[in-house]
């Protein structure tokens, strides 16, 4: 999706250019309230450009691929593979403010498994967008399954959101979680038990 060519209601989509970011985050400035021909604001719009080149990344990588390379010489091997505390970095679609947590993600292998940095690049590609906490689970969760083909797919996520932190209603110390359980993840109590306790034990709340 490098060149953003969607379509909405039939107009085409096209990513702007350099100068047209920077030109738009000089009028951000102003609209703040401040000069951006000012000393320490003459190389920002260049900055910002290019940290949003890096916070929103997700946007140019497919999760499909990441996952396409997987292993079948796994002796058999079909209990639980988890991969907790994944760093999640993320901005909320609606207030375009940072959402910072952590993912914990399992699946029950049905002959294959993959790397596990996979996994935590696929956390990234969905998270490294314009995102809701809700959204992202699923995403998450719906692209192993259909992937891997696991017997069950499990994905929590534990997040600070700053749009409710440093505006709006001002409440620090709140985390959202969310959660997401496919196959035996879901129809098995037990299956869910042993995943949800192998993700806890004695970790504080997310540090936003």
């Amino acid at each position: 999706m490098n060149n953003l060519t969607q379509s909405l209601a039939g107009v085409p989509l096209t990513r702007p250019t350099q100068a047209e970011a920077e030109e738009a985050i000089r009028t951000l400035l102003l609209w703040a309230g401040d000069d951006p021909r000012r000393e320490g604001l003459l190389d920002t719009p260049k900055r910002v450009a290019k940290a949003y080149r890096e916070w929103f990344c997700g946007y140019d990588e497919d999760p499909t691929e990441l996952l396409a390379r997987s292993f079948e010489e796994v002796e058999g091997y079909d209990e639980m593979v988890v991969l907790r505390d994944i760093r999640l970095e993320s901005v909320c679609e609606h207030h375009m403010a940072p959402i910072i947590g952590r993912v914990h993600v399992a699946y029950l292998p049905a002959g294959r498994v993959v790397g596990i940095s996979k996994l935590a690049r696929v956390v990234d590609a969905f998270g490294k967008r314009l995102q809701i906490q809700e959204k992202f689970t699923a995403q998450v969760a719906n692209t192993i399954q259909e992937v891997l083909r696991p017997k069950g797919v499990a994905v929590v996520v534990e997040a600070v959101h700053q749009c409710m932190t440093t505006r709006g209603v001002h409440k620090t110390g709140v985390s959202m979680v969310t959660s997401r359980m496919l196959g035996g993840f879901r129809d098995d109590p037990s299956t869910r038990r042993e995943f949800m306790a192998m993700i806890q034990g004695g970790r504080g709340m997310v540090e936003g």
